[in-house]
Parts: structure tokens; C-alpha cells; sequence
């Protein structure tokens, strides 16, 4: 059964080749290999066309649109019955391929996802960055169940990383699957909106080597938050009937504008996650609530 790998790239010609490599290894042979370039400076292409594996082909982007816009691009591309997903920077696993196609055929026909996990170097599960740092990811004691809520869990925490997961490429109804506008998180804001047309099968046994390098996207912390307004935005409906997790995301939001020196928006952030959930006054940490009230209240977020 032919799987279709879509790895989008820019630059990154010093770790591209060894990504690719991890691809065309893997013991389930019958895949394709689309390499999208991002309309990189680098010259990306001559990397690709070094291997000469049929099963491989290039496709260069005339404008750079982000991973989100890449990741399209190569769906378009895409010729399988299967989708997966490979990073730039990371690495597969021998016979991740393999062991993910196998759960298929375990599972009832309402799971349209398998994922696994990921061994990250450069950062701890606190998310301290540095060398010699390594993380589980996503942690195992967090494992999605199939008889969860689980577009309520993803709501609070993504446990999708893309490179970790095989698709079925009918899970999702629409053509595109990423939002071009998140430089961040767009990631996160897929899985809740693919929990709301399908089932994910969650394995905890590591698929892929990842590794933090100074561009990483994840290391971005206001694009990350940019992306997690997009997130509210965009699903302002199913959020209005789940105020315990939308309460969780604007305190995230008022931590990030309190540590930035944005008390004004903190406070209104703030006030709105307490309005949807007062239980959570515990859990707002460092945000010095005494004195972010004394100043008069902002109007809550529609």
C-alpha cells in the first residue's frame, strides 16, 4: 500500500540528506517521497537530486509560505492512500513506517491517525532548551485513549507531532489540512479540528529522533502564541461549549503578554480565562494577580 511522505524544507541542506535517508530506508518499501522546497537560498535541490531512487521527487515553492503552506503543497502532490510526514531536521526510525501500517489493520474503521512518539534532543519535557537536554515526547503517562473526549484533550494539549504520525489521507475532508497563516502551532490547531472527523490511535513506543536547532519553530515562543490566537479564532464555536479548555489557553496567552511586558493585554487575557473558569485561579503562576487588578478591569474576549 503505497504511502505518500511529503517533507517540506527550507534551507537546512546540512541535515536535508540525512532526513531523506531515514525515508528511503524504511523496510515498508512501496512509498513516494516528496520533497517540497520553500523557495529556499540554499541550493536544495542538487541535495535531492543526489539520490537517485525513483521513488523520490523535488517540488520547489516560486514564494516561501511557511511549513503549513509546504506541507499543503505536497498533499497536492500526493499520490497514496496514506500520508506521513517528515521534518527537515528530525529523524525516522528503522521500521517506523512498517509498525505504524501494521496498527492499521488492527484498528476499527473509525481511526483515520496512528501516532507514536518522539525522542527530542535540545530540550527537556519542561521545556528548558540546551544541549545535553532530552525529552519524551509526548510524555506516555498523557496517552490518548480511543474511549477519551478526545477532541477535549487535544484542546488542552497537542499530542500530534506530524513527523510522528501516519494518516489516512480520507481522515480529512478537506484538500488543504494546515492553516497558512499560523507560522506556529499549526500543528495544534490541525489535530482539533482532525478530532472532530476522525479517531486517533495513540502508541507510545518512539518513531522518530528529533533535534532542536536555532531556528526551530518550536523555540519561538511569540509564534507560538500567535498561533494559539488563531487557534481561539478559529474555534470560537466549539470552544463556547468547553470553557474549562478555552480558560487554559487564555491563561497561556495572559502568561505570555504578563512575561513580555504587555500587563494591559495579560489582564484582559487574563480576565476572560477566570471568567470562563474561575477554578483556575490556581493555576496562574507568576502572573501577579493583586496587582493586575487593581487596574480596572478590560472588556472579556468575545
Amino acid at each position: 500500500m503505497t504511502i505518500s511522505v511529503i517533507l517540506p524544507t527550507y534551507n537546512r541542506s546540512n541535515c536535508l540528506a540525512a532526513a531523506i535517508n531515514s525515508v528511503l530506508t524504511q523496510s515498508h518499501q512501496d512509498l513516494e517521497l516528496i520533497v517540497v522546497d520553500d523557495a529556499s537560498t540554499e541550493d536544495v535541490e542538487s541535495v535531492v537530486r543526489s539520490f537517485s531512487d525513483h521513488r523520490i521527487s523535488y517540488v520547489r515553492r516560486a514564494r516561501n509560505g511557511g511549513a503549513a503552506a509546504a506541507r499543503n503543497t505536497g498533499l497536492c502532490h500526493a499520490k497514496g492512500e496514506y500520508i506521513a510526514f517528515q521534518d527537515s531536521d528530525d529523524l525516522w526510525l528503522p521500521g517506523k513506517l512498517q509498525k505504524q501500517f501494521a496498527l492499521f489493520s488492527k484498528m476499527p474503521g473509525h481511526v483515520g491517525v496512528v501516532i507514536g512518539a518522539k525522542i527530542v534532543y535540545g530540550r527537556d519535557n519542561q521545556r528548558n532548551y540546551g544541549s545535553g537536554r532530552v525529552a519524551y515526547d509526548p510524555p506516555p503517562e498523557g496517552r490518548l485513549s480511543l474511549d477519551d473526549d478526545q477532541l477535549g484533550r487535544l484542546l488542552t494539549q497537542n499530542r500530534i507531532s506530524l513527523q510522528n504520525a501516519l494518516f489516512r489521507k480520507d481522515c480529512f475532508p478537506d484538500a488543504e489540512w494546515f492553516d497558512v497563516c499560523a507560522r506556529a502551532n499549526e500543528d495544534w490547531d490541525f489535530a482539533i479540528r482532525l478530532a472532530q472527523h476522525t479517531s486517533i490511535y495513540e502508541d507510545i513506543e518512539p518513531v522518530v529522533l528529533g533535534f532542536i536547532s536555532r531556528d526551530s519553530i518550536s523555540i519561538n515562543r511569540r509564534r507560538e502564541i500567535i498561533g494559539l490566537l488563531r487557534i481561539l479564532k478559529k474555534n470560537r464555536q466549539v470552544l463556547c461549549g468547553r470553557k474549562e479548555q478555552r480558560s487554559l489557553m487564555l491563561i497561556d496567552v495572559a502568561r505570555y503578554f504578563y512575561t513580555a511586558g504587555k500587563t494591559r493585554s495579560a489582564v484582559k487575557f487574563l480576565t476572560a480565562a477566570l471568567g470562563d473558569y474561575p477554578r483556575h485561579m490556581h493555576l496562574i503562576g507568576t502572573i501577579a494577580v493583586g496587582k493586575l487588578f487593581k487596574r480596572r478591569p478590560q472588556r472579556p474576549i468575545a
